[in-house]
């Protein structure tokens, strides 16, 4: 620590003293503060002081010597020309002992955003202890640009000591690779987002810290710090109480951006946010998991099949739909269903509900037993995506018997379910999405459990040498939606140990902007939010669900630190350079989350985070097919130009084996003749 800065901390220590005994503390307005509680570290505890409810956090030296507190506020004047920024921000939590983290978002109705004439509640989002881990970090500076800012293409910059954008783990000062963008996915310039994307997920149950400094308009003016901030900034007087309450936790805020070598004096904001713990993300799917396939069978649910058609293309034998009866964990069965909760707050059994599965079974399955596969399908699709050429020839061709069931929650029949949540700004109704698609996962995990047991065992599938079906080491594999599904299928999934992943993304906050996909439902609600700060709100908010149903929530225990009742799994990453639909800055995002390097040579090799590795190779990778078209932007716009190669991989033959063989044996080979170029 430098000295200057020293002697500025022991200069304001009597003045935090004054304001402390001022009036400051929670205990002395409970109406307007949230208590005072120790921040997390990143070990999880979220340790408070249950008598004074003060927090000490440090001042970046690690000697505890700073007590920091966090008003809770409906609207924070840092930004005053938002309600709900900047965010996320440890002013719109509160205390709450029976927490992982210690702590629980108190989001108020002012700051939720306003479409439809709706004000939604804010209940469902109140439940998380914390922050997304995947949150875009968001502001809004009147009349920034993005010169001279860390873009996608230099995310390396972004841990240099002259980033203008920092994000640091308060507890270690280690920076957090990043990129800054303005929102651009709409045409009004002056409300545009300011916006930090982690390029790594946060830590969960972490306390992080946010600077920023230097940017600039369009005249290469630096854009001002609020009133507010300046206030905090430069010691000078305010009239919001707010911002009085806050000098102390600013004390720890300046102290620690110093001793990562930013300065307040060239700070145009600043503050704090806390992630929600890695239980209140994967709990209650782990604990629908495990209390569901412990109500059925160790064969599977009961079924009934409701139609077989023989011989319906070359070397598949049989077409069978079935119906299976599991465990119903929510309100309804249908699009919209709500998760039901026992008395211990985790998912409660509501019956149990019937639920359709589309199985494949080729002809050679009969004189040798086929080897199962999982499939997940795409985009508001279904399990009929099986019948696919591709996927029909992989059944006969491979000696495979190819399943599926929907993705419910993100499944054809919820198109109407998610149109009117985004139509009529019902946004306090998405965890119906979320809620839905933990029930799709326990399905798909109830199907292999009946495909390997009962339905192995049907006098239907009786070949020449006993069942037909080979029920050890079943695979998975989904493209798209499923590809991005089915990192949280492989994380939770107590039977498969392998899966390939064609054309995967995340997290959605990061890939709906960019796709042509959401191009329709963001015409379809861009009138609905004339405000689009609250229509970039809507985004961020929603990830605070999805991440109990997308990757973010479950990709870093694929392959280590495997969820309760799993173990460590190998997945295959297949990618499509210039997708429009599903952004491959979201590829990558996974890929160093799930922690796979990629196969060699690459088209590609400077991705940050990624290393490149020689084939054949043993165990996870990722691998990038080039298709010529130009480069895709780094906007948070959909890449449109050329065609798009999201389905080619479908007809490239080489992937085709280089899946197969992977399934198989775990070994890495891409067939391609140097750098995949498929064209």
């Amino acid at each position: 620590m430098s000295l200057p800065v020293l002697n500025f901390r022991l200069a304001l220590l009597p003045i935090v003293s004054l304001l402390a005994v001022a009036g400051c503390r929670a205990d002395d307005s409970p109406d307007d503060q949230g208590g005072e509680t120790e921040t997390g570290d990143g070990d999880g505890d979220g340790a408070t002081d249950t008598e004074s409810g003060e927090t000490e956090t440090g001042d970046g030296d690690g000697d505890g010597d700073a007590f920091v507190d966090w008003p809770t506020l409906d609207c924070d004047p840092l930004v005053p020309e938002f309600c709900g920024f900047p965010f996320p921000n440890n002013v719109f939590s509160e205390p709450d002992p029976t927490t992982n983290t210690g702590r629980r978002l108190a989001l108020s109705q002012a700051l939720m955003p306003k479409g439809g004439g709706y004000t939604p509640e804010t209940d469902s989002f109140n439940q998380s202890d914390g922050f997304s881990p995947s949150s875009t970090v968001m502001t809004f500076l009147p009349g920034a640009t993005v010169t001279g800012l860390v873009t996608p293409l230099n995310i390396e910059d972004s841990l240099g000591a002259n980033s203008p954008t920092v994000l640091i783990n308060a507890a270690t000062g280690e920076r957090v690779p990043h990129w800054a963008e303005l929102d651009m996915s709409h045409d009004n310039g002056d409300r545009r987002a300011f916006m930090l994307r982690p390029a790594v997920r946060f830590d969960p149950d972490t306390r992080y810290i946010v600077g920023i400094r230097r940017v600039q308009n369009t005249s290469g003016v630096a854009i001002p710090a609020s009133e507010g901030f300046a206030a905090l900034r430069d010691g000078s007087p305010s009239a919001d109480a707010s911002i009085e309450q806050r000098r102390p936790l600013y004390v720890d805020i300046f102290a620690r951006l110093a001793d990562a070598g930013v300065e307040r004096a060239e700070l145009q904001l600043a503050w704090d946010f806390t992630t929600a713990s890695d239980e209140n993300i994967t709990g209650r799917m782990v604990h629908i998991r495990d209390e569901g396939l412990s109500l059925l069978d160790a064969s599977g649910p009961d079924y009934v099949i409701d139609n077989v058609i023989m011989d319906p293309t070359p070397g598949i034998a049989m077409r069978i739909e079935l119906t299976m009866t599991v465990p119903l964990y929510l309100d309804k069965p249908d699009a919209g269903g709500a998760m039901m909760y026992g008395d211990d707050g985790l998912p409660e059994p509501n019956g149990t509900a019937e639920y359709p599965v589309l199985v494949h079974v080729p002809t050679s399955a009969f004189e040798s037993p086929a080897r199962l596969m999982a499939y997940g399908h795409g985009l508001l699709g279904s399990r009929w995506e099986i019948t696919a050429g591709h996927l029909q020839a992989l059944a006969a061709e491979s000696n495979v018997i190819v399943f599926a069931t929907d993705w419910v929650g993100m499944a054809s029949d919820d198109t109407s379910n998610i149109i009117s949540i985004l139509s009529t700004g019902h946004i306090d109704n998405f965890h119906t999405v979320a809620d839905r698609l933990q029930q799709g996962f326990f399905n798909a995990f109830a199907a292999m459990r009946m495909m390997q047991g009962k339905f192995a065992d049907d006098p239907l599938m009786q070949g020449v040498n006993g069942s037909a079906v080979d029920p050890v080491d079943p695979w998975y594999f989904g493209g798209s939606q499923g590809g991005i599904f089915g990192t949280p299928y492989m994380a939770l999934s107590p039977d498969v140990m392998r899966g390939a992943l064609a054309v995967p993304g995340q997290p959605y906050n990061l890939l709906l902007n960019r796709s042509i996909n959401f191009a329709q439902f963001f015409n379809l609600i861009d009138g609905v939010y004339p405000d689009k700060l609250d229509l970039r709100f809507l985004l961020e908010l929603t990830q605070i669900e999805w991440d109990r149903a997308e990757p973010s929530g479950y990709s870093r225990h694929v392959i280590s630190d495997p969820l309760p009742g799993s173990v460590e799994k190998e997945v295959l990453m297949l990618v499509s350079i210039g997708d429009h639909q599903v952004t491959t800055l979201g590829a990558h995002v996974m890929a160093r989350e799930i922690g796979v390097p990629q196969i060699g040579p690459a088209n590609r090799p400077g991705l940050f985070g990624i290393d490149v590795v020689e084939q054949p190779y043993v165990g996870s990778a990722m691998i990038e097919y080039d298709f010529g078209l130009p480069p895709e932007p780094i906007e948070n716009v959909p890449m449109s130009q050329g065609e798009d190669p999201h389905g080619k991989l479908a007809g490239v033959a080489v992937a085709g084996l280089t899946v197969e063989q992977f399934l198989r044996t775990g070994v890495v080979e891409t067939f391609c003749d140097g750098v995949c170029d498929p064209d």
